[in-house]
């Protein structure tokens, strides 16, 4: 990734963050103060902020899908109204 060439010969898709990341590390006083740098540069490579979003999503749409299901099974009980 250093070099700049992404496996198709290009500039890999990353490398602009990482320059980024890079240059406030070659010139910072302390690691921490390139910190948002190093979560973008990361999250290029790995997408992890992206993927879990999505898995909330995922997670909260089964959720309302199974919910709709026993409601259906269950003959449309309405729980806040008591006969």
């Amino acid at each position: 990734m250093a070099s700049g060439w992404g496996i198709t010969g290009n500039k890999g898709r990353c490398y602009d963050f990482w320059v980024d990341f890079s240059e406030c590390m070659s010139r910072c006083r302390q690691p921490k103060d390139c910190v948002l740098l190093r979560e973008d540069y990361l999250e290029c490579l790995h997408h992890s902020k992206e993927f879990q979003r999505r898995n909330r999503i995922y997670k909260e749409e089964q959720r309302k899908i199974r919910a709709a299901a026993r409601a259906k099974e269950g003959g449309e009980v309405d729980k806040h109204h008591h006969p």
